[in-house]
């Protein structure tokens, strides 16, 4: 095959205590997934458990990853920089209309990840009933440490999921405060769009969000997952 332009290199993952990458395809994320979070954005209705799961994405080559202190770039066209620690889960298959009782078999691992966020692009966005892309999708804006496939992390269901920023704690939670479980997720997401081995879901994140700026060095934990440590540049 010939190409107009040389293809750019899979965006991929490193697997923890490996050698292996894991290949990026598409990353979707869970909106307000905690109720605590919902409440702190005003998704009253949503935080009672009143609303479905809803989602966005980011392109896959927005993805900073790997198992080092990872440099992040401050983005343009923002003030208020927001962080959001997640649990990320990769999928090593995938389907349509997947039954709930059969989803956790499609899960490769699973990761701490940032989905990084620009609160006032996202605000004027949310005003005037534009789309979030330019706030949720930027470059730079998904952050991912090692992945940890089933044989290590199994499936954390339970567990402190947390985010310090500059050794101050600014987000605390449990993965059983998740409003939406990973089976559900799945199964929520695939009757909307095929999934695919090589998908990334983060599932939401607790309350605490807040702004960032240059400089702060960013550190996140799931409990049984490695860690993640970030500087924003």
């Amino acid at each position: 095959m010939h190409y107009a332009i040389s293809p750019r290199s899979p965006v991929v993952v490193p697997v923890f205590d490996s050698d292996a990458f894991f290949p990026v395809r598409r990353i979707f994320c869970v909106g307000r997934n905690y109720a605590e979070h919902a409440r702190e954005m005003g998704a009253t209705a949503q935080a009672d458990g009143l609303e479905p799961p809803f989602f966005f994405t980011k392109p896959a080559d927005a993805l900073v990853c790997g198992g080092d202190e990872l440099a992040v770039s401050y983005p343009p066209a923002t003030a208020n920089l927001h962080h959001e620690v997640e649990m990320v889960v990769a999928l090593g298959a995938g389907g349509a209309d997947v039954p709930v009782e059969v989803a956790a078999g499609l899960v490769f691992g699973y990761a701490v990840g940032l989905d990084l966020t620009r609160r006032d692009i996202q605000a004027r966005a949310k005003e005037k009933g534009h789309p979030w892309d330019m706030g949720k999708g930027f470059d730079q804006s998904a952050v991912c440490g090692p992945l940890a496939p089933l044989a290590t992390a199994g499936h954390p269901r339970a567990g402190a999921i947390w985010l310090k920023v500059n050794g101050e704690l600014r987000q605390q939670g449990d993965l059983d405060q998740m409003g939406w479980k990973v089976e559900d997720i799945i199964a929520n997401l695939s009757t909307l769009v095929r999934l695919e081995a090589g998908d990334l879901i983060y599932t939401g994140t607790p309350a605490g969000v807040g702004p960032l700026q240059r400089g702060d060095l960013l550190e996140g934990g799931v409990d049984g997952l490695p860690g993640l440590r970030a500087r924003i540049v």
